[in-house]
């Protein structure tokens, strides 16, 4: 609640940024104005701004009943500070890469008002100051002519409403033509940079003048919600309700919108099918409808294509292997290694302890013995490092096995530059979308064997299709599901009752205190379940396992907001678990030196792809950079990637595809009820080795267990594959 006094307009400099918003530019800061002892608080849209900076806002004065007097912000420029303390501020504020705090003062030191000036108009100056050398000089002045280019697109977007917080990305995108690209065509912001949707695009459009009919509009709108749907798992989305939704979101009417869909297919923009259930066909971006189709044709020629004759009695080398690991194989487990080491393709498919692993073992040290060229891969660098441990066998990432070319912006390997293998082993197929799949095929050599190994009632992949799901459902693919838990793994609770889960059963509850590696502990309120993982988290387990909590224990929970979403529960760890303070801010989002972190998107140029988990080993405030260690390697991102990182003590179930952690906590509450599903849950606590602790109501477990809907994804690639097995075989 807040009283207006009187339209004003204020000057100071950004000493902190209390609150950002990212999604709808609400932010409350501090600034230092002159005449005036206290700093004093501006509210409103000020996403973009830098703590150093110098602003001139306009607005009005109001008395919060709660925060009292404020200055809420209508518009807000940047403009030179005109003071010594306000320019050193200024360069140290990390806005100008390759000036600290330290470098500021040395400048300002020598230059004293004209400091500007000189790096502006007579930047050969700079070598007269200490500790400035040519590399350095030509550093600052580089940085300050992109600072400046980027200054004039923050004014840009400002005059047109939108948050100047993708200025630096969209510059680096378009860099000095990022204001003639804007202008001529808004929307393809929304394709092109990260982070800016359709809405923030249009938003431009309209203030640039382009008409709501505007058929560049409605195109630009369909290609949104198809992109939207892809984001969803879809691989096409139906006619109609593409027609439907988008005349909704543009309030156009529903011919315009067929029309731009007609246009749209004959520019190739878009690809259409012939769809039984729907008039309006099946409508595909390209790039997708060319993966579903490259994938059933590869799957056709590779089986079709016989393998390199082997001289193989399988018998014995059942024996062999038998006599080697000191097992005695299970019927079943004899009976899938005969199919896979005498198919050219397989499927090997079934829940924790039931031998994936084992099978796979068995397959690549029986053929490797034979002078096969065996090669594993997995989607992630954790679930490719825990193949490699499991079977002793080097794994890669699919991204590594295909050699990503960050120059040439393309996987060098493909059908021109095959891999070099008899065997691939691909596992955690589930998590596999359909273009990844797809480039994977490619470079695969028509006589090499293929065997896909996952877990089918886990989630889909993050991205569009359904890719093991569909290839099982083809029967295109001999396939074998393992049922059976052996006698070692029935020992473990986890293994236990993620079964009894996935068959619609209510696990095994035991409490905290018995020597059980799955707990549950019960609460009622949000509040009280977030209070308990808190404690669970920092103190409880760590003492209990002797483990590092940053480490060792993942949060996993089904959603993003709320008390119990990702977003609180990573501020309210990274709070507990991290005391550091030194930090570096985009936008409203904080990091601090040893922050868990986690990619969200694929970046080739980077190598670092969605669902990769690091530590920030080190910032630099100078260069505006961070570096985050990840398992392998350091990365070095600069301040237009950070956007890319999210903090991951917590992280939703879907990311955590692919990986395990020693100790996994899992909280449950009614509030999470849109998400709580059978599968979501398995998928969560498969992902614990050492512990799964629950934490919520019995309630919302018992709606997550009984919840067994499986959102169908519209895809075609069962349908192709089973055409092309049925005419492989006529």
């Amino acid at each position: 609640m807040s009283e207006s006094l009187r339209a004003s307009s204020l000057e100071g400099v950004l000493e902190r940024i209390v609150f950002a918003n990212e999604e709808n530019a609400w932010s409350v800061v501090r600034l230092a104005v002159p005449g005036r002892r206290e700093t004093v608080t501006a509210v409103g849209n000020l996403l973009g701004v830098q703590p150093g900076e110098s602003l001139r806002l306009e607005g009005e004065w109001t008395i919060d009943r709660k925060y009292g007097e404020q200055f809420r912000v209508e518009s807000f420029r940047t403009i030179r500070p005109a003071t010594l303390v306000g320019i050193e501020k200024y360069l140290g504020s990390g806005l100008v890469r390759g000036v600290g705090p330290v470098m500021a003062r040395r400048l300002v030191d020598h230059f004293g008002l004209e400091t500007l000036e000189v790096i502006d108009e007579r930047p050969e100056r700079l070598l007269e100051v200490e500790g400035v050398g040519r590399v350095r000089s030509a550093t600052i002045q580089k940085a300050w002519i992109e600072q400046r280019e980027v200054r004039d697109l923050m004014i840009f977007l400002q005059t047109h409403g939108v948050s100047t917080t993708f200025a630096g990305r969209i510059w680096k995108a378009y860099r000095d033509q990022a204001i003639e690209v804007v202008k001529e065509d808004p929307y393809r912001l929304a394709l092109d940079i990260f982070g800016i949707g359709f809405k923030t695009a249009d938003r431009i459009a309209m203030s640039l003048g382009i008409p709501p009919t505007s058929p560049r509009r409605i195109q630009a709108g369909l290609l949104h919600v198809l992109g939207a749907a892809s984001d969803e798992g879809h691989v096409y989305y139906p006619g109609g309700p593409l027609v439907e939704e988008t005349a909704r979101i543009l309030e156009v009417q529903s011919d315009l919108v067929e029309s731009a869909v007609a246009d749209l297919a004959l520019d190739r923009r878009v690809v259409i099918e012939p769809l039984a259930a729907d008039s309006g066909g099946a409508v595909f971006l390209p790039s997708l409808h060319t993966a579903e189709i490259g994938i059933a044709r590869k799957m056709e020629m590779l089986l079709a294509t016989p393998t390199h004759p082997v001289s193989l009695d399988v018998e014995k080398a059942l024996e062999w292997f038998e006599a080697r690991r000191k097992i005695e194989l299970a019927p079943e487990q004899r009976e899938a290694i005969r199919k896979a080491v005498t198919q050219k393709a397989l499927v090997i498919t079934g829940g924790p302890g039931t031998g994936k692993t084992t099978l796979v073992n068995a397959i690549v040290q029986i053929l490797e013995k034979k002078g096969r060229r065996v090669l594993l891969a997995a989607p992630t660098g954790r679930a490719a490092r825990r193949l490699a441990d499991l079977t002793g066998h080097e794994a890669r990432t699919i991204h590594r096995l295909l050699e990503f070319s960050p120059k040439s912006g393309a996987f060098e390997r493909n059908a021109a530059r095959p891999l070099n293998a008899d065997l691939l082993v691909l596992d955690e197929v589930s998590m596999v979308d359909t273009v990844l799949f797809h480039h994977l095929l490619k470079a695969v050599p028509s006589p090499c064997q293929l065997i896909l190994v996952g877990d089918v009632d886990q989630l889909p992949s993050v991205g569009p299709g359904n890719v093991l799901r569909d290839v099982i459902r083809s029967k295109a693919v001999e396939t074998v599901r393992l049922t059976r838990i052996f006698r070692q793994a029935r020992e473990s609770l986890i293994v236990v009752n993620a079964h009894r889960v996935n068959r619609g059963e209510m696990p095994v509850l035991r409490l905290e205190t018995d020597d059980s590696d799955f707990w549950f502990v019960e609460r009622e309120e949000p509040e009280e379940i977030l209070s308990e993982i808190r404690d669970l988290v920092a103190e409880r387990i760590p003492r209990r396992l002797g483990i590092d909590p940053v480490e060792e224990i993942q949060v996993l929970t089904p959603m993003h907001k709320g008390t119990l979403g990702a977003t609180n529960l990573n501020a309210e760890l990274a709070a507990l678990l991290n005391r550091r303070t030194e930090s570096i801010t985009r936008g409203g989002r904080s990091f601090r030196l040893g922050d868990r972190v986690m990619q969200i998107r694929n970046n080739y140029q980077l190598d670092v792809f969605n669902g990769d988990v690091g530590r920030i080993a080190s910032l630099d405030e100078v260069d505006r950079e961070v570096r985050v260690r990840f398992e392998d390697r350091t990365v070095t991102y600069d301040a237009t990637d950070l956007d890319e990182l999210v903090l991951a003590y917590a992280c939703s179930i879907h990311k955590s595809q692919g990986s395990e952690y020693r100790c996994v906590v899992v909280p449950l509450h009614t509030q999470h009820y849109v998400m709580l599903q059978r599968n979501l849950l398995y998928t969560g606590m498969t992902r614990g080795k050492r512990l799964v602790v629950l934490v919520g109501s019995r309630k919302a477990l018992t709606l997550a267990i009984q919840n067994n809907r499986i959102e169908d994804r519209f895809t075609r690639l069962a349908k192709r594959l089973s055409e092309s097995a049925a005419g492989a075989s006529c």
